[in-house]
């Protein structure tokens, strides 16, 4: 009886300490002192003015402060930066800081101070807590100007499968209602639950008061990659499906049963083609995950949720997962090895962060590689206003891949120069050769525009109209010289 009651006060006791603890952890995680301000100087690069950047912008946000003196905050408060600093929400300390782990596709950065960590005096660094679900409230967290903090309770509505920053990045998120307040460092904030970090705020919805949360479980993921120093990122596996909601689909396919996607596409250089998924496969399941006629699976936390969470959010690169497919009406089990594509591995960059077009300037003609930013370049409607021809490449690059491009080189602009006499209206076209030999990227124009050419004539081909025209070598250069003189710094960026 006596070692029983032993036992049991011993228990108690251990349940209180660890009650008690977590109150006082509870208590002491706040806003104003497990949040850090970041303040950032971004600096974009101009896509239609290749040589040029905009002017510099400031932008303000907040990050949660993690174990080991680090904030963690999204990307985009940091894209293009060319300075970031913490400041202490209360004190107003700051310091220049430096980036330890930057994913775009996750819209994550992690962060920490360049030299001195005091900074972070009086702070309380915040675990992260997974256990968010539907239906339950959750807390924003904000700092006023004068540092005091403020929450502000959202209630979760659902999980779904969302677009993060990045246009073609598709990742898990929190839907949740609440009214959020506009105030100091609004760009960024984090959210909790119990003063655990369950995500950050990504975009909110004033009219409809509906926020879309990034969640732990991404974050999980993004630290536990980071950790061992060798960041593989979020793999993809390179397809485009189609709902097979339609019956005469399911009878062209040959699937007589419930469920699945239609692949239209597999690119041959992604995860799924490489395997072996072709275009005209029917997904049935991955990895025992059956996946019905919409594209969703049913998850054991979220509900039914689209399957690209199984390889993007529970998956990592270098993982295998089976396939189930339908071929002919056949089935088949493929074993997928995951990888990630890099945005410089595609024919048409689908971001540029951090670093500026590739370009070539000669006599007058500019010359770049074509990318996504290009064509948004043009607008919110640039799919509409866009040179058609660029527009019909980025969504049909097939044709180009096969031809050996790694880039697709085209003329963007012509400066009115002596050398480009009667081009001035040309722009929007792509390049084939020059002086007989292809040009597969931009490095390849800078070597024939350097080679000298057939008597001092450079002969320049495009896909369509006007199909050639001719620059005189010398004359071009003379002008480079002058347009060095008049601003343009650099005649070429290739890298």
């Amino acid at each position: 009886m006596k070692a029983t009651s032993f036992v049991a006060i011993t228990t108690l006791l251990t349940v209180l300490l660890s009650v008690s603890g977590f109150a006082q952890k509870k208590a002491e995680t706040s806003p104003d002192t497990s949040l850090m301000r970041v303040n950032s100087t971004l600096q974009s690069y101009s896509f239609l003015r290749p040589w040029e950047k905009g002017a510099p912008t400031p932008r303000r946000g907040l990050g949660a402060i993690l174990e080991g003196n680090l904030v963690l905050t999204t990307a985009e408060l940091t894209v293009n930066s060319t300075y970031i600093e913490l400041e202490h929400p209360t004190t107003g300390q700051k310091v220049p800081a430096k980036i330890i782990g930057r994913d775009y596709e996750a819209n994550l950065a992690l962060l920490a101070p360049a030299s001195d960590n005091s900074v972070f005096d009086g702070t309380v660094a915040v675990p992260i807590n997974d256990s968010v679900k539907g239906g339950e409230t959750i807390e924003a967290w904000q700092i006023e100007d004068n540092g005091d903090g403020v929450k502000t309770e959202v209630e979760v509505l659902r999980a779904s499968v969302g677009r993060y920053f990045v246009d073609r990045s598709i990742l898990l998120t929190y839907e949740v209602k609440g009214s959020l307040q506009a105030r100091a460092n609004s760009f960024t904030l984090p959210v909790f639950k119990d003063g655990g970090l369950v995500g950050l705020l990504l975009s909110y919805d004033s009219k409809e008061q509906t926020s879309a949360i990034l969640p732990a479980t991404v974050i999980n993921k993004f630290l536990a990659d980071l950790d061992d120093g060798n960041y593989a990122g979020f793999p993809n596996i390179g397809i485009s499906y189609s709902q097979m909601l339609d019956g005469q689909l399911r009878k062209f396919t040959g699937v007589k049963e419930d469920g699945g996607v239609f692949i239209r596409s597999a690119r041959k250089d992604g995860s799924a083609g490489k395997a072996g998924v072709e275009a005209g496969d029917v997904l049935m399941a991955i990895n025992g995950h059956a996946i019905d006629s919409r594209g969703n699976y049913q998850h054991e936390k979220f509900g039914k949720i689209n399957f690209s969470h199984i390889v993007r959010g529970e998956a990592k690169v270098g993982d295998t997962l089976k396939f189930d497919v339908v071929r002919d009406g056949e089935k088949k089990s493929i074993d997928v090895k995951l990888a990630r594509k890099l945005p410089g591995d595609y024919l048409i960059d689908p971001y540029m962060y951090d670093r500026g077009p590739k370009y070539v300037i000669f006599g007058g003609l500019i010359f770049q590689e074509l990318t996504l930013p290009y064509l948004k370049s043009w607008g919110g409607k640039w799919n509409t206003q866009a040179p058609f021809k660029l527009v019909h490449a980025n969504s049909s690059p097939k044709k180009y891949e096969d031809e050996g491009r790694t880039k697709l080189v085209f003329l963007s602009n012509v400066l009115k120069t002596p050398a480009t006499l009667g081009y001035e209206n040309l722009g929007g076209v792509i390049l084939t050769e020059v002086n007989g030999k292809e040009i597969k990227n931009i490095n390849d124009l800078s070597k024939a525009f350097a080679a000298a050419p057939e008597k001092g004539i450079h002969r320049i081909e495009f896909e369509g109209y006007p199909k050639v025209i001719f620059v005189d070598d010398n004359v071009s250069k003379q002008i480079n010289l002058q347009l060095i003189q008049y601003g343009i710094t650099e005649l070429e960026r290739l890298k």
